[in-house]
């Protein structure tokens, strides 16, 4: 499944993004029927103190989701698209874009955000 991951964050790396983008966070959903999906979204705003700062959205790929269908707790899906996310971070074709923001998070989009990379 990485490999599809792989390239749709590329795909969204790839993209233009904001000037004033300083992190990026990605969110997970529960779609309901074992069905789940993440998004990215870039923010114009990071505090580690404070984990609103992921609401503050200036970009998103939210059309064009990475979904799966999966049977199992929510938090062996948070497991999975963590280790999605470290495994880009370290050698995806685009980690530096990620990398060079102030910070890299990922949380269920009602839930806390874990911090991936802080710059």
């Amino acid at each position: 499944m990485y490999e599809v991951f792989e390239k749709w964050l590329d795909a969204t790396l790839e993209q233009k993004l904001p000037e004033d983008l300083l992190a990026f966070n990605f969110n997970i959903y529960d779609d309901g029927d074992n069905c789940w999906s993440v998004e990215l979204v870039g923010c114009d705003r990071f505090d580690e103190s404070d984990p609103d700062w992921a609401c503050e959205e200036i970009f998103d790929n939210r059309d064009e989701p990475f979904a799966w269908e999966e049977e199992a707790e929510t938090d062996h899906i948070f497991a999975g698209a963590k280790l999605m996310v470290l495994q880009y971070l370290e050698d995806g074709a685009h980690a530096d874009v990620l990398k060079a923001a102030q910070g890299v998070g990922i949380g269920f989009v009602d839930g806390d955000i874990e911090l991936l990379h802080v710059k």
